[in-house]
């Protein structure tokens, strides 16, 4: 497997999309299944697979500098599966800096509850990133029912 981020469709409806998220650095691996919708927005202003592919398109052309942030499931035990939140920042004008801070569903522990978390650091290009809106939209569509976003 290559550094990267990885979704793949677990299962999904007319409204909702059940992802399994996969961020490699090249020597850690961190994996979470999340709920994400079709269109508008969820609980805790999390991002739908369409509001996604909208904020990386005018994102890929922020070359001086752009910041682009990304969310899908929502932190906490209140909420169902886990988290992903991905910081993009473009660097030099030909590298995009991902800061990735994801977390599993909560389990019961002995006497807690508790999660898996996890905070990744990756470096990607924009030819990449244009690959990767090309295969959400494809996910979006049910056209596909995988999108990476590979990084070096």
């Amino acid at each position: 497997m290559k550094p990267g981020i990885y979704l793949k469709e677990i299962w999904s409806d007319d409204d909702i999309v059940e992802l399994k998220i996969e961020s490699f650095d090249g020597k850690s691996l961190f994996s979470a299944n999340m709920y994400i919708g079709r269109q508008g927005l969820m609980y805790g202003g999390q991002q739908s697979l369409k509001d996604l592919i909208d904020t990386l398109t005018v994102f890929k052309d922020q070359v001086n500098g752009g910041i682009c942030d990304i969310q899908m499931g929502a932190f906490g035990p209140e909420y169902a599966n886990g988290a992903f939140h991905a910081r993009l920042h473009f660097h030099h004008h030909s590298k995009i800096h991902i800061t990735v801070e994801a977390e599993s569903g909560f389990e019961d522990f002995g006497t807690k509850n508790v999660a898996g978390r996890a905070t990744l650091y990756l470096i990607t290009e924009p030819v990449l990133l244009d690959n990767f809106i090309v295969e959400l939209k494809m996910l979006s569509s049910g056209s596909r029912d995988e999108a990476k976003l590979e990084a070096e």
